[in-house]
């Protein structure tokens, strides 16, 4: 494994940085025969990484944990060949609100991150309308069951949980369809975000938007079932069906908006 060479594909200083740490991650593991565990990801990160591992010809030995199937933020866990997943390396806690306010998502990542915390500690916050779960480091559940006491003005009840125990809300979609003239990156773009198709074109050549979690700039990249579309400030979407063609020739699709 050339680790040079595979640091210069990065696009980014940021990136590679993130990278050499995950191969340090790697070596560890293998110097040591031992589990090691990257920090949580973005979707974006962990992109990054995938493409990786598969430049680096790691096909194997790892895998991807957030603490539930469909977890956004997740680490990666690095196995020698005695060890399997290890959830010690996750954990969990419950933040139950008091009085008529709720806060939002927003509000209580501020309050974890005004606890001096790094987002990379912190998985994916699961608000619901009574209680926040949130998937952190194991060590620092003791920490937060102690000193996460308020998001803003609302008082907050903080416990440890078990990953058997998170509350998941159902994730609320808005079912988008239309047909395309090619399911090209931009028309698919233009029916998820409901806006026109030069519009959509003037996002990604701004750098907004991002093909499964990877930045794109060209508006003819082509979209297939099941990729998901993301612009920076508007949310994001997955292109869910392709059916058939018109009596026009314009390809039918579906795609489901993210609310």
């Amino acid at each position: 494994m050339d680790r040079a060479g595979l640091l210069r594909r990065a696009s980014s200083g940021g990136e590679r940085v993130l990278l050499a740490r995950v191969l340090d991650k790697y070596e560890q593991m293998e110097r040591r025969n031992i589990p090691t565990s990257t920090p949580f990801l973005s979707q974006a990160e962990q992109a990054a990484v995938q493409a990786l591992l598969n430049a680096a010809g790691i096909h194997s030995g790892y895998v991807w944990n957030g603490g539930y199937a469909d977890a956004e933020r997740k680490l990666l866990q690095f196995l020698p060949d005695w060890a399997e997943e290890d959830e010690s390396a996750l954990g969990a806690v419950r933040a139950v609100y008091h009085g008529t306010e709720a806060p939002g998502h927003r509000d209580l990542l501020g309050s974890l991150m005004g606890l001096g915390l790094t987002r990379e500690k912190l998985g994916d916050l699961l608000v619901s309308p009574q209680s926040c779960d949130v998937v952190v480091s194991p060590e620092l559940v003791p920490f937060l069951v102690q000193s996460w006491t308020s998001a803003g003005r609302i008082k907050l009840s903080v416990s440890a949980l078990e990953l058997s125990q998170l509350l998941i809300p159902q994730q609320q979609f808005k079912s988008l369809r239309d047909t395309v003239a090619s399911l090209r990156l931009d028309a698919v773009t233009a029916v998820g975000f409901s806006t026109s198709r030069g519009r959509a074109a003037e996002l990604i050549a701004a750098g907004r938007v991002q093909l499964n979690h990877v930045d794109c700039l060209k508006s003819d990249r082509t979209v297939v079932q099941g990729d998901v579309i993301t612009v920076r400030g508007m949310g994001k979407c997955v292109l869910s069906e392709v059916g058939g063609l018109s009596k026009k020739g314009r390809t039918a699709i579906t795609v489901l908006r993210y609310l």
